[in-house]
């Protein structure tokens, strides 16, 4: 499935795909598993400050997943430089992995990126990347582990 803006809204709108497996803990499953800032953002829906890692500036080969429950999440193909302080990637490694929520805080319309397997808070999407699908994921580093390899 080509992932673009419009299938973006639509999957926010009437509901996300169905994800590959699903893994719930409790909180302090979660706290004693994660650092306190990787907690913070993907557990509370925090956000890292900006170009706060150098995640966000390397581009190598490679797999990122998710930091609470390992999935994989992005391939580095997908990695580009926005300049905005957060990795950014053009699509996920599957259009299953990722889910999408509109989230209405601080005043504004966003989308929401979560692990459709556990739910953690990844960043947001928008529709001003680069071709050829036009859309950036900026993850929060903290939420992402680069497979070793």
């Amino acid at each position: 499935m080509t992932l673009n803006w419009e299938r973006i809204l639509k999957l926010a709108a009437e509901g996300n795909l169905e994800p590959p497996k699903t893994i719930r803990k409790s909180k302090d499953e979660w706290a004693s598993q994660l650092s306190p800032e990787a907690y913070h953002v993907t557990r509370s829906h925090g956000t890292e400050r900006p170009f706060s890692s150098d995640m966000c500036s390397r581009v190598e080969p490679g797999i990122y997943d998710c930091v609470c429950c390992g999935t994989p999440l992005f391939d580095a193909t997908e990695k580009f430089d926005s300049g905005t302080g957060w990795p950014s990637f053009t699509q996920p490694i599957e259009a299953s992995v990722v889910a999408y929520k509109a989230d209405h805080s601080y005043g504004m319309t966003r989308i929401e990126a979560l692990c459709n397997v556990c739910e953690a808070h990844l960043g947001h999407v928008f529709p001003d990347g680069p071709a050829p699908t036009g859309l950036r994921y900026c993850m929060n580093a903290v939420a992402l582990a680069k497979q070793q390899g």
